[in-house]
């Protein structure tokens, strides 16, 4: 058995040898048993089901979730000469009836379907009549609703495998799991005394770079300027982030195309295509590109946001050097990556037990960005893989830094939590170590704590980005949830009794380069030619590892073209003279000496390679822009000035929140501006209304301050954003959190001093951004019959996607809610 299975791999995929992991895999599941194998991306888990699949005797089923990667698997088969097929919604009738006669006749030996199509009973119907010896299920992950990429369909695949005559081997597979999401695949799937593999998760060919405090645009544009000539995947968090970052590298002239869930369904697969067969370079897109993506020579993988959890962004990241080349994965990260995460989870989310889930993931995600250690000691840890040492292939560890002693300062911020008593979010503890005045410092008597302002040399975000450090290794435990708090563990305790040092790095930015050489460029310019005419990927012909190979050892014989990882039999015997051909030229053109082949590898070779250096800058300093500035509400001024608003507005018979909004009082009570001048730096206060209404504002801030005894300290926000209470989501954030707690219109409306039209835009962004929300919104008593079929009328002739224009055609009776309304019902 082991030299047939040895025979299949070097006939077929021109190996000589199984990578780690794959021979014990194979020969568990043709010693007739089930397995699940946990197999990192790009380690070759598809040669663990298909080498048994050609050494069985019989049809494998693999249930393979997206229709890219059964096309590329079955591409890469039949030009392998593996008789293969898949059944999915792409194909036609007539080829939908050739897969199912060829099933019939026993064509194929691997067949590739996705879970959907197995309710089928026209499909049963034939796979129940012909010898099925293995059922393959490739991210089987998807089975788990804990899992990151959870897919109903994935359920219902044991009672396809229950109705079976006759019960095949089943194997499951899938590149990241944690310990309950493998429990769920053992006991959904069903599978009979399985044996567990878990390879490693462990990619050394990637490295892992954390980019924090730049300029994300100008990193982007200065990375990709330097990367032109390699295939990568942008990942951003929304459609909208795609859409401009596409708009802004294809206007740069960019070889660049986008993928995302609110394009059309031709354009997506237009677009992968194009990517898949190296026509354009660079895909930008949303997490639903990837899964699947057969691509090997993809170079990079730039994360523009955080991922939401570190299992999408393992897998994520996993899609580059898939060929085992040297690939570099880039995370653009800002604060305000979570604040999105946190949003998405709260709107998308509406299972109390899931949303609680996906929190304590996100903050997993979290702790990892602001880890000062190796960062893939940290993700091998989490899939429970100890890997104590550095790696020496990511931005914490390449990075130049002096280790310092950090516990004197950690002690002042765990003293400081201990002495509040109460669980407190970290915007408080802040708020007090940097000596604030604001009311509810000054109401809990937090001022009067020996650990008040003793921080006051920290700005609020670089304490901020340090307590978060402290959290991300352990030193302090934070609570999940939509608004988090900070609470004390054993670490804290033994740091405070001084039994724990507290040591972390200070990073300096290093640069690092990277190698080309001519032959190689040669070699893909052929492959991309050959692959055109075949219509077919080119890493389908040859991966990038086997073309770098090649430029170096030059092989000019059948014998030497085979000693070449990757070069098979059958593979030399449809490409190798047009390679060798290159080679041979090459190495005349260039004068370049072959020694004889018994001597040494280092005197085989004399060449000449150009060196051309890359500059690819990796940050990972722990600081942030300063462009956040906290105000907390004063309750009893702001009182004070709602009520000054409300007698305003009863003299002027105005709507108060057009006077002066909310948002803005509360800025005002919690900054205590006492002059003209300071009431210029409050925002949503212009010259006009300060003129109107200044001088009766700071007469109310003045008397109440001085009945206190208060002495604020000014300080200038100028064009820092303002956040208030600690609330960083933006209003449309807020009013969609609103509505999935089933909050009416009328009540966010009142709340939030927007209109409801202004709500239903909202709305709108969020189904064009993201897909529907799971909330049900009632739009019932914003229209009318009459109306709805009116504004239907008008949508039809102008369109609807723009309402401005659907209202200049309509009478003025009807308003902008009652058209946003029918919209949403009807379009959207």
């Amino acid at each position: 058995m082991q030299s047939r299975i040895y025979e299949v791999l070097e006939k077929y995929y021109g190996y000589k040898e199984f990578r780690k992991g794959q021979k014990e895999v194979i020969e568990h599941i043709l010693s007739g048993n089930d397995v699940l194998t946990i197999m990192s991306t790009g380690s070759g888990k598809s040669i663990c089901y298909q080498v048994p699949a050609l050494v069985l005797d019989g049809l494998t089923i693999v249930i393979s979730p997206l229709i890219s990667l059964m096309k590329d698997q079955v591409d890469a088969m039949r030009d392998m000469g593996i008789p293969s097929a898949y059944i999915n919604s792409s194909l036609s009738t007539t080829e939908f009836n050739e897969v199912m006669e060829g099933i019939r006749n026993e064509k194929y030996k691997i067949l590739y379907i996705a879970p959907e199509r197995l309710d089928s009973y026209e499909f049963y119907g034939v796979v129940a009549g012909v010898n099925i010896s293995q059922i393959a299920i490739d991210e089987a992950h998807c089975v788990s609703q804990w899992g990151h990429d959870f897919r109903s369909s994935y359920r219902r695949i044991s009672g396809f495998i229950d109705r079976l005559n006759k019960r095949p081997i089943i194997t499951a597979f899938t590149a990241t799991a944690s310990k309950e999401v493998r429990q769920d695949i053992v006991k959904l799937l069903r599978l009979q005394s399985p044996k567990i593999f878990i390879t490693g998760f462990d990619r050394e060919n990637l490295s892992i770079n954390i980019i924090k405090g730049e300029n994300k645009k100008k990193f982007l544009m200065k990375y990709l300027e330097k990367n032109k000539e390699n295939s990568g995947i942008i990942y951003a968090a929304t459609r909208k982030e795609v859409d401009n970052i596409y708009k802004d590298l294809y206007e740069k002239g960019f070889s660049v195309a986008r993928y995302h869930a609110g394009l059309s369904d031709e354009e997506r697969s237009n677009n992968q295509e194009e990517f898949i067969y190296d026509r354009i370079k660079l895909m930008v897109a949303t997490n639903a590109f990837g899964m699947g993506i057969d691509k090997s020579n993809i170079r990079y993988v730039i994360h523009y946001n955080m991922p939401k959890n570190i299992e999408g962004y393992y897998q994520e990241i996993g899609r580059a050097g898939r060929d085992g080349e040297k690939s570099e994965c880039v995370l653009l990260f800002a604060p305000g990556d979570i604040h999105i995460q946190k949003y998405l989870i709260e709107v998308g989310v509406e299972n109390p037990e899931r949303k609680n889930n996906q929190y304590k993931a996100l903050q997993q995600m979290v702790d990892f960005v602001y880890s000062n250690d190796c960062y893939r000691s940290y993700i091998l840890n989490y899939f429970g893989e100890q890997y104590g040492e550095q790696c020496g292939n990511c931005s914490n560890c390449l990075n130049e830094g002096e280790i310092l002693d950090k516990t004197v300062d950690s002690q002042k911020v765990l003293s400081c939590i201990y002495r509040m008593k109460r669980n407190f979010g970290s915007t408080m503890v802040i708020d007090v170590l940097r000596g604030s005045k604001n009311k509810k410092v000054l109401d809990l008597n937090f001022n009067e704590l020996s650990t008040y302002g003793i921080m006051k040399d920290y700005s609020a975000d670089n304490l901020k980005n340090f307590i978060n450090t402290l959290i991300s290794h352990g030193y302090l435990s934070q609570m999940e949830g939509t608004y988090p708090v900070l609470a004390l563990n054993q670490k804290s305790m033994e740091v405070l009794r001084g039994q724990h040092k507290v040591l972390f790095k200070e990073f300096k930015v290093q640069e690092k380069k990277s190698v080309s050489n001519k032959l190689f460029d040669l070699l893909k310019e052929l492959r991309f030619n050959m692959a055109k005419e075949a219509g077919i990927p080119p890493y389908i012909i040859f991966g990038d590892g086997t073309l770098r190979e090649m430029s170096s050892k030059y092989p000019q014989s059948k014998e030497e073209f085979l000693e070449v990882s990757g070069v098979g039999e059958v593979k030399y015997n449809k490409y190798g003279s047009a390679f060798k051909e290159v080679i041979k030229n090459y190495i005349k053109e260039n004068k370049i000496e072959i020694k004889v082949k018994e001597e040494s590898n280092e005197d085989k070779v004399v060449k000449e390679e150009s060196e051309q250096d890359v500059e690819s800058r990796i940050a990972a300093a722990l600081t942030q822009d300063e462009n956040d500035f906290y105000v907390t509400t004063d309750e009893e001024l702001f009182k004070a000035l709602l009520k000054l608003r409300e007698e305003l507005s009863q003299k002027e018979g105005a709507y108060p929140p057009s006077l002066i909004s909310k948002n803005t009082l509360k800025e005002i009570s919690g900054r205590y501006p006492d002059s003209m001048e300071k009431l210029k730096d409050i925002g949503g206060f212009g010259p006009k209304k300060i003129e109107k209404y200044g001088a009766a504002v700071l007469e109310v801030v003045n008397d109440y301050t001085a009945e206190k005894q208060l002495f604020p300290q000014w300080e200038e926000k100028k064009r820092k954003r303002l956040v208030l209470d600690g609330e960083e989501r933006k209003n449309n954030q807020i009013a969609l959190d609103m509505l999935s707690q089933n909050r009416e219109l009328k009540e966010i409306s009142e709340e939030l001093e927007v209109s409801i039209s202004t709500i239903l835009g909202y709305v709108t962004d969020y189904i064009d951004e993201f897909g529907r929300p799971e909330f049900n919104l009632d739009l019932s008593e914003l229209f009318t019959e009459e109306e709805e079929a009116v504004i239907m009328e008008v949508c039809e002739r102008v369109g609807y996607d723009k309402v401005s224009k659907v209202k200049a055609e309509l009478p003025d009776t009807i308003k902008y809610e009652a058209i946003r309304a029918v919209i949403l019902k009807n379009y959207k």
